[in-house]
């Protein structure tokens, strides 16, 4: 499902010729999802792009390297009850199809 939404998304911004070149090559989904009591995202639910960053680089610079297919990770989580547990994933990095520049003209 979320190759689908990624798919569609790189579709829309092949319409634009000022964003054809920001589709999306590569994506995985996390582990967890960013939580507050991680550090990851404010009370408000901002994401914290440098703690992410720092915590994460194993992850962004996988996805940067067009050889990886998964990348290992093992993070630390605090669940609700206050309790901390490390988990450990090995993701897979996937790929996205992108599409050309669809340059519409109108007729005049």
């Amino acid at each position: 499902m979320l190759q689908e939404c990624v798919e569609t998304v790189n579709s829309d911004l092949a319409c634009d010729e000022k964003l054809s070149g920001s589709q999306i090559k590569r994506f995985l989904l996390l582990h967890k999802e960013l939580d507050a009591d991680d550090g990851e995202l404010t009370r408000t639910r901002k994401v914290r792009r440098r703690i992410v960053a720092e915590k994460y680089d194993v992850l962004i610079n996988a996805l940067d390297d067009p050889k990886q297919t998964h990348c290992e990770i093992k993070a630390e989580m605090t669940f609700e009850d206050g309790r901390t547990g490390i988990v450990r994933a090995d993701l897979q990095i996937l790929e996205a199809e992108r599409h050309e520049t669809q340059i519409h003209t109108h007729a005049a």
